[in-house]
C-alpha cells in the first residue's frame, strides 16, 4: 500500500470512528402526507364487518378465566370460552385509549413520542438463528443478543432497543427474559420492550423497570417505561401467556403493541376484505380488554399481515397485497385515534441479496407513506423472521436512514431557494465551489454509509467488494468501537442483584430444588 492509499484508509477509518460513534437520536417527524387505499365508505365497511366479527363469531379465550369474568362484568356475553362484544362496548372501551404517549428510555434524550406524524424504528424481533458471511446460519447465543444490543445502541437510524433481538439458546428458556433485560439497561440506554413469555415474565419486567426507573416512573400516566408486545393468535383467539402478560402490563400502565399475527390464506381468508376485518376485531379486542384493567392504559394497533403462497404455503413479504393491507391497516388505526405499529424490512430470502433487498424496500417504502409510527423488524430480519443477520442488520440501516431523510420533506425556507448562489454563479457555470454549495455540502444530501457510489475503475481498485462484503466489515467496526453508556454502579449492582435472586427462584422451583 503505497502512502496515498494509507492516508486515504486513516481518513476512511477516522470517518468511520465519527460515525459509529455518533449516538443522538430523534423519532422521525414525517411530514409526508398519508397514502389512503380506502375512501370513507371503505373503512366503515370494514369497521361494520369487524363489529359483526366480535358480535356474532366472539373471540376465543384459552385457559385465562379471569379475562372471561373481566369482560362478562363490563357486559360482554360469555358462551363457554367465547366472548362476544358489541359495537357500543368496545367503542367505549377502545376511546380511552390514548392517542399520543411517550415511550421513556434510561437516557431522557431517547424518550420517544409515540403516534401522531412520528414514527419511530426498532430491529428484527424474536429470531432463533442468527447468520453472518464468516460462519453462515446458527443458533443465536446470547452473546449474540449483546451483539445486536450493541449495534442497535450505535444506530442513529433507530431508536428503540427492542425487546427479544434474538433468542439466546444457551440460556435456559425459564431465565432467559432476565438477562435480556439486563442487557436492555446496561448495553444501552434507549427505550426498550419487556418479556411476554407469560405473566410472570411480564410481571419480572415491571419489578425490573421499577429499579431502573424509580418507583415513582411507573406512575406517570401517559409515560410508560417499557412498550411490549402482544400478539394475537389468529383467528380470533387470546391464549393464556398473552393475556396474562397483557394484564400484568396494563395493571401497571405500561405500554401495549397489540398485533394480530397473521399469514392471510392461512390465518385469515384470502382476500384483503376479509384479513382486514379479521385484524381490525382482533386488534381492538385487545385494547379493549387493556382498558377495562386500566383506563388510559397505553395502546398500539398493530398489523403484522403476510401472505402465504398458495402454491408451497411459505408465507410471502413485500407483496402487493402486504403493502396495500398496511396502508389500509393504518387509515383504520388514524379513525379510531389510535397508533400504528406496522412495517419493517422483512424478507423471505435466507440471505442479504437482491431478493431481500427488493422484498424489503417493498415494505419499507410503504410504511413511510402510510404514517407508521412504530416500526419493528427494521434491521436485521432474514429468512421470514427466523434469522437475525449481521449484514442484513447494516445494509437495513442504509434503508432506515434514507427513510429519515425522505420523511423531512422538501424545505421552502428562503435559504434553500439559493438565491445568492445563483447572484455568485454566472449561466453556464457550475455550484460545486459557491459559497451556498460549501455551506450545505454535508448536509443537502442523504450520504451513504455501506452503498458505492463510485466508478467501476475506483470501486476495482479498492478491492471490488460488493454491498454484502461492506456490511460484514461494517458490523465487526461497529462492535470494536463500541463502548457502553455510563450507568450509576450502585443502579447496576442492584438490577444485577434483581436478575441473580430471580433466576435462583424460578430455577430452584423448576428443577424441584429444597426452597
Amino acid at each position: 500500500m503505497d502512502g496515498r492509499a494509507r492516508r486515504r484508509e486513516r481518513r476512511r477509518e477516522r470517518r468511520q470512528r465519527r460515525e459509529i460513534g455518533q449516538q443522538a437520536i430523534q423519532a422521525i417527524e414525517n411530514r409526508l402526507p398519508p397514502l389512503a387505499v380506502l375512501d370513507e365508505e371503505g373503512l366503515e365497511q370494514i369497521h361494520r364487518a369487524s363489529m359483526r366479527l366480535l358480535r356474532d363469531r366472539g373471540v376465543l379465550i384459552v385457559d385465562y378465566p379471569r379475562a372471561l369474568e373481566t369482560f362478562r362484568s363490563h357486559g360482554a356475553r360469555v358462551e363457554g370460552h367465547t366472548v362476544y362484544v358489541d359495537e357500543e362496548l368496545v367503542m367505549h372501551f377502545v376511546g380511552q385509549a390514548p392517542a399520543r404517549f411517550t415511550l421513556r428510555a434510561r437516557n431522557p434524550a431517547h424518550d420517544l413520542p409515540i403516534g401522531g406524524r412520528h414514527t419511530v424504528f426498532a430491529p428484527v424481533y424474536g429470531p432463533p438463528f442468527v447468520s453472518d458471511m464468516d460462519t453462515g446460519r446458527r443458533q443465536a447465543t446470547l452473546a449474540d443478543f449483546h451483539n445486536f444490543v450493541k449495534l442497535t445502541y450505535l444506530a442513529p437510524e433507530l431508536h428503540c432497543s427492542g425487546g427479544t433481538v434474538v433468542e439466546p439458546n444457551d440460556v435456559p428458556l425459564p431465565v432467559r427474559h432476565l438477562d435480556m433485560l439486563l442487557a436492555h439497561a446496561t448495553l444501552s440506554d434507549k427505550a426498550f420492550m419487556g418479556s411476554v413469555t407469560g405473566q410472570a415474565n411480564a410481571q419480572d419486567t415491571v419489578d425490573f423497570c421499577r429499579l431502573l426507573f424509580g418507583e415513582e416512573a411507573l406512575d406517570d400516566p401517559g409515560r410508560p417505561v417499557v412498550l411490549s408486545l402482544i400478539n394475537v393468535s389468529s383467528p380470533l383467539r387470546y391464549d393464556d401467556r398473552m393475556l396474562g402478560a397483557l394484564e400484568a402490563y396494563a395493571q401497571a400502565g405500561q405500554g401495549l403493541l397489540i398485533t394480530p399475527f397473521i399469514i392471510a390464506g392461512a390465518m385469515s381468508p384470502p382476500t384483503l376484505a376479509a384479513t382486514l376485518a379479521q385484524q381490525n376485531a382482533e386488534a381492538l379486542f385487545g385494547i379493549c380488554y387493556a382498558q377495562m384493567i386500566r383506563p388510559g392504559t397505553p395502546c398500539i394497533y398493530g398489523s403484522f399481515l403476510a401472505n402465504i403462497d398458495m402454491r408451497s404455503g411459505a408465507p410471502c413479504f413485500g407483496t402487493p397485497e402486504n403493502a396495500l393491507a398496511l396502508y389500509a391497516g393504518a387509515q383504520m388505526a388514524r379513525r379510531y385515534g389510535l397508533p400504528y405499529r406496522s412495517g419493517g424490512n422483512f424478507t423471505a430470502s435466507c440471505v442479504p441479496d437482491a431478493q431481500a433487498g427488493y422484498e424489503s424496500a417493498s415494505t419499507m417504502w410503504p410504511t413511510l407513506h402510510a404514517g407508521t409510527n412504530f416500526v419493528l423488524h427494521a434491521a436485521g430480519w432474514l429468512e421470514g423472521g427466523l434469522i437475525a443477520g449481521y449484514e442484513k442488520f447494516v445494509l437495513d440501516l442504509e434503508i432506515c436512514g434514507m427513510m429519515h431523510r425522505l420523511a423531512r420533506g422538501i424545505s421552502l425556507d428562503e435559504d434553500q431557494f439559493a438565491w445568492d448562489a445563483y447572484a455568485e454563479v454566472e449561466p453556464g457555470g457550475h455550484f460545486l465551489g459557491s459559497q451556498h454549495t460549501m455551506r450545505h455540502y454535508q448536509t443537502a444530501f442523504y450520504q451513504h454509509r455501506i452503498f458505492a457510489m463510485d466508478n467501476y475503475e475506483k470501486w476495482s481498485s479498492e478491492g471490488a467488494q460488493d454491498a454484502y462484503r461492506r456490511a460484514n466489515a461494517r458490523w465487526k467496526e461497529m462492535l470494536a468501537a463500541y463502548s457502553p453508556p455510563p450507568m450509576d454502579p450502585g443502579l447496576r449492582e442492584a438490577l444485577e442483584a434483581f436478575v441473580e435472586r430471580r433466576r435462583q427462584q424460578i430455577l430452584r422451583g423448576r428443577a424441584g430444588y429444597p426452597g
